[in-house]
């Protein structure tokens, strides 16, 4: 990563909250995503610990409340957030993320703002951070909230400032959980998005028992799955399992999706399994681990070189009969009807997994869902074309969006006759609130996980 060669400070500016700084400037600089910028500039500073826990609590907060925020700011500042240097809109959200969301004093808070404005971006732009962040301390976070709603008549705008999140995507997931979803669940979902999920383990079968993670301090078996276990404290890394890579991280959500599509039944043999979307490997590993178990093999495909890496890794320990090449979905290098089971966990806009990265609700546009809709559709007729007669193709999405679910399985639906969809929810029979639908919806508030969709088809002729 790169760094900026900025003014040199005329006072110590604490060192957590400069990492905190140079990370959002690498996330809206240039693109890169929170958790890895992260962890990068923690080790290069040599950061851990309370310094390590707080650099990470201001930015994930601050991407996960940057609608808030600016919306505060905007009431704050006299032109336009957009004609500000983007470094010193940067030190304006961690400054007001602090006085309105964390336990920091205020003056405090303001301090040791005005020392990083002036460290990163000069004496004039700290003199304006000042005057800023003391207008924001004025009010508190709730009486904020009230009186810019005040302004603001749509309710779907209002839920966007409140919750931190596009209006578009408040309206999408609105929409997703449906025209007789209870009063006021928009809000609960809204509010589990912004909050840190749990880290949750899968054992992989044949390499890793749940009783070897359960040993961990502060573990508990996962909510559903068999193989989930959750850590309350401490970094994945530290576990033998998980560095020998018999055991990973993997939301449940994405365990649940796997154990429903291998739950499906098939006509004939089952012995052929394809994952047609395998980047970056963790449902690839699962796959290949039960395969390895029931005596069946793994081709796992990824276009992307780098991506194709991860999935080979992620393989390394696993049993059995697998493969890893890097090809198109698409156009991939096989026979027509050559496979038992094909699982497409199709690129999608990710709105199920803002908890889980805070950023990519700022990155994503309205004109996303179409272009990845095209490409799901695509991903999945040809998914049924490489399933033989008898066979089941698992679609899912890391998205409730309905343009990149049920629209995507309609439309497939009214385009082919040799197609039949096969109930899912009853694949997974220890898993509340999935409706009485044959498609599996899974969500942050209700079950906990990544919000996830299934949908399980069969080929017919």
């Amino acid at each position: 990563m790169t760094s900026r060669r900025e003014p040199r400070s005329r006072s110590t500016v604490d060192p957590a909250r400069r990492a905190a700084y140079d990370v959002l400037h690498e996330v809206g600089a240039e693109g890169a995503y929170a958790n890895l910028a992260l962890r990068q500039i923690l080790a290069d500073r040599g950061l851990d610990g309370r310094d390590s826990a707080f650099s990470t609590e201001l930015v994930m907060g601050c991407l996960r409340y940057r609608g808030t925020l600016d919306a505060v700011l905007a009431a704050c500042v006299d032109r336009a957030l957009e004609r500000l240097d983007p470094r010193v809109l940067d030190v304006l959200r961690l400054g007001s993320y602090q006085i309105l969301y964390l336990a920091t004093a205020d003056h405090a808070a303001v301090s040791a703002t005005v020392d990083l404005a002036r460290s990163v971006a000069g004496e004039g732009p700290a003199r304006l951070v000042n005057a800023v962040l003391r207008k924001v301390t004025r009010t508190d976070l709730s009486g904020w909230l009230d009186r810019i709603t005040l302004t603001v008549p749509d309710p779907t705008e209002q839920l966007a400032i409140r919750y931190s999140h596009p209006a578009w995507m408040v309206a999408a997931l609105q929409d997703a959980l449906g025209s007789d979803a209870p009063r006021g669940e928009i809000e609960l979902l809204l509010a589990r998005n912004n909050e840190a999920p749990a880290v949750t383990l899968v054992a992989r079968p044949g390499l890793a028992e749940v009783d070897e993670l359960l040993a961990a301090p502060g573990s508990e078996p996962g909510l559903y799955s068999p193989w989930a276990v959750r850590l309350a404290s401490g970094k994945p890394g530290a576990l033998a399992a998980v560095r020998q890579q018999r055991a990973g991280v993997q939301d449940e959500g994405s365990q649940l999706v796997t154990m429903a599509f291998l739950s499906a039944e098939v006509a004939g043999t089952d012995h052929r399994w394809l994952d047609l979307c395998a980047g970056p490997g963790g449902k690839a590993a699962l796959l290949a681990s039960l395969g390895a178990e029931r005596g069946a093999t793994l081709l796992a495909v990824e276009p992307r070189p780098a991506r194709a890496k991860l999935v080979a890794s992620a393989l390394s320990r696993v049993g059995g009969s697998h493969q890893v090449v890097i090809a198109d979905g698409r156009a991939g290098p096989w026979r027509p009807a050559g496979f038992d089971r094909v699982l497409v966990d199709a690129p999608c806009t990710g709105l199920g997994v803002l908890r889980r990265r805070p950023e990519s609700r700022w990155r994503r546009v309205p004109a996303d869902v179409s272009v990845l809709a095209r490409l799901q559709r695509e991903l999945l007729h040809a998914a049924l074309n490489a399933v033989r007669p008898g066979g089941v193709v698992g679609y899912a999405t890391c998205s409730p969006h309905i343009a990149e679910t049920d629209l995507v399985v309609d439309d497939l639906l009214a385009d082919r006759d040799d197609v039949q969809e096969v109930a899912a929810v009853p694949l997974l029979p220890g898993v509340p609130d999935l409706g009485d639908g044959v498609r599996v919806r899974l969500w942050p508030h209700r079950h906990d996980t990544d919000g996830m969709f299934l949908s399980i088809l069969r080929r017919t002729t």
